[in-house]
């Protein structure tokens, strides 16, 4: 059985829907004070809808953007929680609009591939700029340029 968007939810079922640990969700309480879930007898929290959707933007810049919680707690600091409680749709709908074509028409060759797994060469550091590494950038570098050539021609 489903329960209502209003409803108040366990840390288990807060949990479940996030797909992070309960431990987590105690620790992030602890490090930003806007969390603050109710607590019945024994400690039991539960989570008001609004605590959830804090949890969610919060989890997005952990997790997706890769904020820091020193970092997630100045965002909430300088613009207040209701503005991470609306970052992960604003970056989702944002994202969407990535998807659309160009305004130039131009394909992004280099993410195309990515999505579609069409480049799996590993990406290593480079520890020593050797003669057949800094051949193989060179190459990569002139094929990314005639890519981009053969873009403009079509304008």
């Amino acid at each position: 059985m489903e329960k209502a968007p209003e409803a108040f939810r366990t840390i288990s079922e807060v949990a479940g829907e996030l797909e992070v640990p309960k431990h987590v969700l105690r620790f992030w309480e602890a490090k930003f004070a806007q969390l603050k879930p109710m607590k019945r007898g024994g400690g039991r929290r539960y989570y008001r809808p609004e605590d959830v959707s804090l949890l969610r933007g919060i989890r997005f810049l952990l997790y997706n953007d890769g904020y820091t919680i020193r970092g997630v707690q100045k965002i909430l600091r300088e613009h207040g929680p209701r503005y991470v409680m609306d970052y992960r749709r604003l970056a989702e709908e944002a994202e969407e609009d990535e998807d659309l074509p160009t305004a130039h028409g131009i394909p992004d060759i280099a993410a195309e591939a990515a999505k579609s797994g069409a480049y799996t060469r590993p990406v290593r550091p480079i520890r020593k700029m050797d003669g057949d590494t800094l051949c193989s950038l060179l190459e990569e570098i002139e094929a990314c340029q005639r890519l981009l050539a053969a873009a403009d021609a079509k304008e």
